[in-house]
């Protein structure tokens, strides 16, 4: 699974800090989901599509042969 949570992220103006504290999460996590190393649950997912006001299509997506 693929994400646009750093280009997300840096079009918000926020620090990895600053979406982990919004989300109650560590740094470490956020940076394991913009560098794919992690999959973020739903749950998260969806805070993370609230606090960017976008659809959790939006920041994760399949590609073709996954």
């Amino acid at each position: 699974m693929n994400n646009k949570v750093y280009s997300y992220r840096k079009k918000a103006r926020m620090t990895q800090e600053a979406l982990a504290k919004a989300l109650g999460v560590t740094r470490q996590t956020i940076i394991s989901i913009e560098q794919g190393r992690y999959v973020a649950s739903l749950p998260l997912a969806l805070k993370m599509a609230k606090v960017f006001n976008v659809h959790v299509e939006d920041l994760f997506y399949l590609e073709e042969n996954e």
